[in-house]
């Protein structure tokens, strides 16, 4: 038979369960009242405007005559341009860098010597047709002289 302090034993343990459990009621009832009260504690009622972005964008558009991705003119040989020339830098330094078919032809030898270009072949020359074509050497430099300046001095 069971002893007396055993009965003890197990009757604190039943209590200390109750106890917890009952403890537990309380405070998912209490958090559910709260949810029901005042729900946006839980999640946000700003609107949120969802956009939908396509999935694969189409990176050879053009708009307006500009290739979106490059912005660069949209003419014959644009394509082997792009695949050949931004593979390693900006189309920006294309356009900045106005030259005659010559020097082109020689900024090409030079990349290929030190900067390991691959050979172009055919696509050398529209290449080079292509920028002088869309991107000539402008006579003038980057701004206009200035001209009639008020000079002043500075008192020392």
């Amino acid at each position: 038979m069971p002893k007396e302090e055993d009965y003890k034993k197990l009757i604190n343990k039943v209590t200390r369960l109750v106890f917890v459990l009952f403890s537990l009621f309380l405070i998912t009832g209490g958090l559910i009242v709260y949810y029901t009260v005042n729900p946006s504690y839980f999640h946000s009622t700003e609107s949120k405007t969802i956009v939908n972005i396509p999935l694969e964008e189409d990176e050879d558009r053009i708009e307006n005559g500009i290739h979106i991705r490059t912005g660069l003119i949209n003419n014959e040989g644009l394509m082997t341009v792009v695949n050949n020339c931004t593979n390693c830098h900006s189309s920006k330094l294309l356009v900045q860098n106005r030259m005659n078919a010559e020097r082109w032809n020689a900024t090409i030898k030079w990349m290929q010597e030190t900067q390991n270009l691959w050979d172009l072949g055919k696509n050398q020359k529209v290449i080079v047709n292509y920028l002088v074509t869309n991107y000539p050497p402008r006579d003038m430099g980057r701004r206009a002289p200035i001209e009639n300046i008020n000079w002043y001095y500075l008192k020392e």
